[in-house]
């Protein structure tokens, strides 16, 4: 194990397939994750275990396309952007490194990160390309965009994010601070996308699930600010499938 004293901070842009992955964290059961394979190439490059640190967790069957990670080395006849190419040769086609810098020591990719982004693949009315599948919900009808936006308008600010959290979720706290939440469509998709300081565990799935319930529900804006400051986990709608959602970026100030 390397010390970390008066070693480079490489900081990493990682993009991912979350498929077939148990998700980011490396488990000791020794599941496929994406944490666990990365390392493994690390260990090659540096002939000893390196770790890998992220600025979040996935779970299992959730891609990325903006996650960020961060390990310390004692290479110095590597430049940083070379670990892009030097870490692709070793790495499955499903994780790709897309940036390598160097950054200060003190960085931590977890702890530094501001804000996290998801963004959420829906394919609505219409049967989906089997690939399309991997990476996005199909859903058979047209749901009504300018209602779900009037309903993704409430979650703004300093929530208290208890009607989307699962019984095994464990912080301390849940509130959260959620920057935006909105829906938009991209060709035949439509798109959510929701930014916020943290997030619970399958609380992005469980929003965009929520929104799709009472959204087909037509129920009032009032109905639904009395359900999202209820925190009752009942209330909450189904959890939307882990293909369509994508950690899309982390914001460090």
């Amino acid at each position: 194990m390397l010390q970390q004293q008066h070693l480079r901070n490489i900081r990493l842009l990682i993009a991912y397939d979350g498929t077939d992955f148990s998700g980011w964290q490396k488990q000791a059961l020794g599941f496929r994750t994406v944490q666990g394979e990365i390392e493994k190439a690390l260990k090659i490059i540096h002939k000893t275990h390196i770790k890998l640190t992220g600025s979040g967790r996935t779970d299992t069957g959730v891609h990325a396309a903006g996650q960020v990670a961060n390990f310390y080395t004692s290479i110095d006849s590597i430049k940083a952007h070379k670990f892009v190419p030097a870490l692709n040769r070793l790495l499955p086609s499903d994780i790709r490194i897309m940036e390598a810098h160097e950054t200060h020591h003190d960085f931590h990719s977890r702890f530094d990160a501001k804000y996290r982004s998801y963004r959420y693949y829906i394919i609505p009315g219409t049967a989906a390309l089997p690939w399309e599948l991997r990476y996005a919900w199909q859903i058979w009808r047209q749901p009504n965009l300018e209602k779900l936006n009037e309903l993704s308008s409430f979650l703004r600010g300093e929530l208290d994010c208890t009607l989307f959290a699962v019984p095994q979720d464990k912080s301390a706290s849940r509130s959260r601070y959620i920057r935006n939440a909105y829906f938009c469509t991209d060709g035949k998709n439509i798109i959510f996308e929701i930014t916020a300081n943290a997030f619970l565990w399958k609380m992005a799935r469980s929003v965009i699930g929520t929104l799709l319930f009472y959204e087909e529900k037509n129920i009032s804006s009032d109905e639904f600010k009395v359900i999202l400051n209820s925190g009752d986990r009942s209330l909450a709608g189904p959890t939307a499938p882990a293909s369509g959602l994508f950690l899309w970026n982390i914001g460090y100030y």
